[in-house]
């Protein structure tokens, strides 16, 4: 078998398959007007008045009329100033490509010799760094024969899905006009860019997660994006957030229907999406931090030339905030509006078990804080509250019973959980404050409101009956 270069009756032809580009034509067309008069002609009315009808009926004889083509540089109308012909041109060369997009070539096999060649075997094939992919492989199938100045044509596609260098590499193993087994190899070379690139933001305010995307455009021509979708994770609710457009029912459900496509421009165009996230509750009335919730999504983007070549990518998973997981959750659930001093109040809360599996039993205390500041609301009764299991993913709501010794506003400091089993404490709730019955005016029904992390510790609010 013989793989000297230069001894082959076989050769390669690659043309690369995708959208026709418009042919402009850059010769320069003027105005009739500017080749038969100067710029004063306009100084004599009688000139400026006569001369447009003579001018124009004079094109349009000629245009009918002339076959010396002297009028193929004037402008007969206003698009010929454009330069485009209304012609469409085949590429030339391989051109750009890009990632995302698919790579189709149209293959001929020239036989340029006098003798017919057989059994020829043709493989194609496209090598990245790091794979090998086969496009074509007529083994089990070769062609018997093509004749002296024949040809064999086919057609390959790929989905470009790697940046960087790729070889199309065309081989063919024939037998020649004189029987000897012969092995072509051929090699084509492209470079891979990426078309476009995608910043993200992550915010969170309070439990509402606001994904920012920015798409830049890297090409050479418009892109129109058909769809940028965000596509969450399993622990994630999304909704893309748009600009108040016009209010028209008949607009709203047309734009449902046809959806207009985004608008990219070449050489560094950006737009700008926002969505808006929500971790999903698991069966729960609020949302379960779930370890390795962090993972938001991925991006699903689609898009489309100036004359219709589609390109897909798909972005990495996009990361927020990371979460710690939190497998024990004490909320407040109601405050009592009337607090009397000397007088015991209940207190309800929420124990909430945010793993899969039971926890507990758990108790319930005031911790003593470090400082020497006397604790003004203690627990009234027993100091150490039992509670059952809680089972996975489920809650109990429970009363505690306190009691304010003092007026004022004050704080509820210290409630903290320990679990018996596993001999657990978990972090205290944070300092609540409640504010007690005003005893200058002795007024019972004159109730002050429940404050919650609004006033200093060591200051109250004036009494709404004697203002004291």
């Amino acid at each position: 078998m013989s793989s000297t270069p230069g001894t082959h009756s076989l050769a390669f032809r690659v043309m690369r398959l995708c959208r026709p580009s418009l042919h402009v034509e850059p010769p320069l067309r003027v105005d009739p007007t500017d080749l038969f008069i100067g710029e004063d002609i306009f100084d004599d009315p009688i000139a400026a008045s006569n001369l447009p009808p003579l001018i124009s009926s004079d094109v349009t004889t000629n245009k009918s009329s002339d076959l010396t083509y002297r009028s193929r540089f004037l402008l007969h109308d206003s698009a010929d100033s454009i330069g485009l012909s209304g012609l469409l041109v085949l590429p030339q060369a391989f051109g750009a490509i890009y990632l995302g997009e698919t790579f189709c070539s149209y293959i001929s096999i020239n036989n340029s010799s006098t003798l017919e060649v057989r059994d020829v075997v043709i493989k194609a094939e496209i090598q990245t760094d790091k794979q090998r992919i086969l496009l074509l492989d007529t083994s089990k199938s070769p062609v018997e024969s093509i004749r002296a100045g024949g040809r064999y044509d086919f057609i390959v596609e790929h989905d470009v899905k790697e940046l960087g260098a790729h070889t199309l590499v065309c081989t063919a193993l024939y037998s020649d006009g004189e029987g000897e087994r012969k092995y072509l190899p051929q090699f084509f070379k492209f470079i891979v860019s990426n078309p476009l690139s995608v910043r993200t933001k992550v915010r969170v305010v309070k439990e509402i997660t606001f994904l920012e995307a920015c798409i830049e455009n890297h090409t050479k021509s418009n892109l129109y994006m058909d769809q940028v979708e965000f596509e969450p994770s399993q622990n994630w609710s999304a909704t893309m957030l748009k600009a108040d457009g016009p209010h028209s029912d008949y607009n709203a459900q047309s734009r449902e229907i046809f959806k207009p496509p985004v608008l990219i421009r070449s050489g560094g165009g950006i737009h700008n999406y926002l969505y808006q996230l929500k971790m999903l509750s698991h069966g729960s009335s609020s949302p379960v931090k779930v370890q390795g919730s962090n993972v938001l999504g991925k991006l699903q983007i689609t898009w489309r030339t100036n004359l219709g070549e589609p390109g897909r990518l798909q972005t990495q998973q996009i990361l927020g905030t990371t979460i710690t997981s939190k497998e024990i959750e004490l909320n407040v659930v109601e405050v009592p509006s009337v607090v009397g001093i000397d007088k015991p109040f209940l207190l309800k809360l929420k124990l909430t078990n945010q793993t899969d599996k039971e926890q507990g039993p758990f108790e319930i205390w005031l911790s003593q804080n470090d400082s020497d500041e006397e604790k003004v609301v203690m627990i009234n009764g027993l100091r150490i509250m039992a509670l059952a299991p809680v089972e996975a993913f489920g809650s109990t709501d429970f009363h505690l019973n306190l009691i304010a010794t003092k007026l004022g506003v004050q704080r509820i400091t210290g409630i903290t959980v320990f679990d018996k089993l596993e001999k657990i404490t978990y972090d205290s709730l944070p300092d609540l404050e409640v504010g007690d019955l005003c005893k200058n005016c002795k007024a019972e029904e004159r109730l002050l409101e429940v404050l919650q992390n609004s006033w200093p510790a060591k200051s109250r609010p004036p009494c709404f009956e004697c203002n004291i």
